[in-house]
This record gives structure tokens, C-alpha cells and sequence, in this order.
């Protein structure tokens, strides 16, 4: 009698995605937090949504971390400080600061300005006077790393998105997907190894649910979460 093979449990990870405060009029974040919900269960990764993105960073101060934390959150308009105080501030330097694996997406590089620990874990920013998007549309995606795991055997690609452009990053991120605008190139996902020794990966593609209807961009995705969880 064959013996039925032996599946692996699900990973966890926990989505702070575009909920409360941490949204804004331009995109449609139940539509991204879907799609990454999505993409996360193709790759064996069940995210659970926190309900307020503050609370969240402020239970990140003290007990466990999650396994993996996803990042889709806007900037928020209500003028507020962010994170909202000193104990939600606390909780996103640790997290930073530990070795849990992190993926943020698009407007999460605008999420925190001006804040150095963000920019630090994130491996860059949004530079707000400085950084822009060329209107929405057919976006052409060049793979500029083809020998990282996650875009190894992967074409270019088209879909449809924002292109973030004139982002700041640091030296040390490795770069995986570019576009070119106005004759310069600029990254759309990078992976940043942080000073504590966990991995960020950013990827600044995923305005709205198009977007995660690419299979390319769903596969970086995929193989992304698989790098970072190992």
C-alpha cells in the first residue's frame, strides 16, 4: 500500500495592509491586500490582516515577533504622527532591528517620511519633492539581476502598474527589476539584508489589482515569500 504524501503545514505571516488610518484616496488597498493574500497562499503562506496598523507596530515592542511580516500601507492624511507614538515607534525599530523577513510593496515607501529606522529597514525610500510615477499604464519591467533566486529564469515583462522613479535606496541593496525613464534606469524590487541581519524585500510595483493579475509579477512574488522564509 503507497503511503499518501505528507503535505507541509502552512506558513504564517501577519498583513499590515491598507486599513484605518493607514490608507489613502489613491489606491485601492483591499484590492492589493487581496492580491497578496492571494499570491502568499500560492506559495504556502497564510497571512493574517491586522485590523489597526498601530496597535500592531506597538505589540511589536515586547513578545514574539511574527515569522513574516507583509507591508502595504499608504501615508496617512490625517496629519497624525506616524507611527502614531512612542510604543508603535519602538515596535517598528524592533522589528526592524531582528531577523524576521519583511516584504514591503509600492506606497509603502511613503508610508513613514523622514524616518531613518524606516528607510534603514526598508533599504530605501519615497523623497517626497523628488521621487515621482509616470501616469499609470503599460509599464515595461526589465529583470536586472537574473542571478537571485527569485528572478533567476525570468523575462522582462509587461503589466500594468505605476513605475515609481527617482526612489532612494542604499548602496547596498541588490537590485532585481528596473525600469527605464527618461534614460535613466530605477529599481522596482531590491533585496536589502538590514544591520540585524534580517532580509527586506521592496518591491515598488502593485498600485492595484491589475497588477497582480501578471503572472511574472505573481512569480517574483511567490518566490520572494519563498526566499525570505527559506
Amino acid at each position: 500500500m503507497t503511503a499518501s504524501p505528507v503535505r507541509a503545514a502552512p506558513r504564517s505571516g501577519l498583513l499590515l495592509g491598507g486599513v484605518g488610518r493607514y490608507t489613502d484616496p489613491w489606491h485601492p488597498f483591499a484590492d492589493t491586500d487581496q492580491g497578496l493574500t492571494d499570491v502568499a497562499r500560492e506559495a504556502g503562506v497564510v497571512l493574517e490582516p491586522a485590523t489597526d496598523i498601530d496597535a500592531a507596530l506597538a505589540s511589536f515592542a515586547v513578545g514574539a515577533l511574527p515569522a513574516l511580516v507583509v507591508v502595504n500601507i499608504g501615508l496617512p492624511q490625517d496629519g497624525g504622527p506616524v507611527p502614531a507614538d512612542a510604543r508603535a515607534a519602538a515596535g517598528l525599530a524592533r522589528l526592524l532591528a531582528s531577523r524576521t523577513p519583511v516584504l514591503a510593496v509600492h506606497s509603502s515607501a511613503t508610508c513613514f517620511p523622514d524616518d531613518a529606522v524606516w528607510e534603514a529597514g526598508l533599504g530605501g525610500i519615497w523623497v517626497h519633492g523628488t521621487s515621482m510615477h509616470p501616469p499609470y499604464g503599460r509599464a515595461h519591467v526589465l529583470v536586472a539581476d537574473a542571478g537571485h533566486p527569485v528572478t533567476a529564469g525570468v523575462d522582462d515583462f509587461d503589466l500594468d502598474d505605476e513605475r515609481y522613479t527617482h526612489l532612494r535606496h542604499g548602496p547596498g541593496v541588490r537590485v532585481l527589476l528596473a525600469h527605464e525613464h527618461e534614460g535613466g534606469r530605477h529599481p522596482l524590487m531590491w533585496v536589502h539584508t538590514r544591520p540585524g541581519g534580517g532580509v527586506t524585500v521592496y518591491d515598488a510595483l502593485g498600485h492595484d489589482g491589475r497588477s497582480y493579475a501578471s503572472g511574472a509579477h505573481r512569480t517574483v512574488l511567490r518566490r520572494a515569500l519563498g526566499t525570505l522564509l527559506g
